[in-house]
């Protein structure tokens, strides 16, 4: 049997990546609010919270859909070299210094 072959997971993921996301559903958020008061001075004020939550209901789970696929298009994994991943470790091992305390 093949020596199992040892990968490093690495996510690139800032919040520069999903800050578009949120601001939209902010604005989404924001018109939910403004229809609801609209509704609110309407002779049956239980549409303005039927309205707010149908908004939130609905739009939850595409905001959900967008970050985990957001998410998942920035995870990466690389095989990892045996013999690199020695070497590399070895190497940060002896660049480390003790920590020392100043007065």
């Amino acid at each position: 049997m093949d020596k199992a072959q040892k990968y490093r997971f690495n996510c690139t993921l800032t919040f520069g990546d999903i800050y578009g996301q949120i601001i939209v559903w902010l604005i989404v958020l924001f018109v939910s609010l403004a229809a609801a008061l609209a509704l609110m001075g309407a002779s049956r004020p239980i549409y303005a919270l039927a309205t707010v939550g149908l908004i939130l209901v609905l739009s939850l789970p595409f905001l959900l859909f967008a970050f985990v696929t957001t998410l998942l298009n920035h995870i990466e994994f690389t095989a990892v070299d045996p013999e690199t991943e020695k070497a590399s470790n070895s190497a940060q091992v002896t660049s480390q210094a003790p920590a020392q305390v100043t007065s």
